[in-house]
């Protein structure tokens, strides 16, 4: 399966770069859309499964709403009301819902550090 993310910014892509494989290619909105970047994104996905994953503020849902009709069949990526958009979200919330959104196969897990018994 390929896949394309979409999301808002930079560093929203870093954010998200970090966590998952480079078989997910992360594509930019730099917080704007016309019909000239649309354009640039359908032919930059091409036939890939769409994922979109947008802040959850009012800039990010009118962003969502214009990627739904140009992606109708995307999948729906959400972070939490009161995080700081997604570049401001907690690693753990992230791999969450990369996780609902059935991406398991492509998130870099952080590694799990060893914990000391006391004795």
């Amino acid at each position: 399966m390929s896949i394309a993310l979409i999301v808002e910014g930079k560093n929203d892509k870093s954010r998200l770069r970090r966590l998952l494989t480079d078989d997910i290619l992360i594509l930019c909105t730099y917080g704007s859309l016309n019909t000239t970047r649309l354009e640039e994104l359908k032919k930059k996905v091409g036939e890939r499964e769409v994922f979109l994953f947008t802040d959850n503020d009012s800039s990010g849902k009118k962003i969502r709403g214009i990627l739904r009709d140009t992606f109708p069949d995307a999948e729906q990526i959400y972070t939490r009301r009161g995080y700081a958009g997604v570049e401001g979200t907690p690693d753990e919330y992230l791999i969450q819902q990369l996780e609902k959104a059935g991406l398991e196969e492509y998130i870099v897990y952080p590694p799990v550090l060893p914990t000391f018994e006391k004795f």
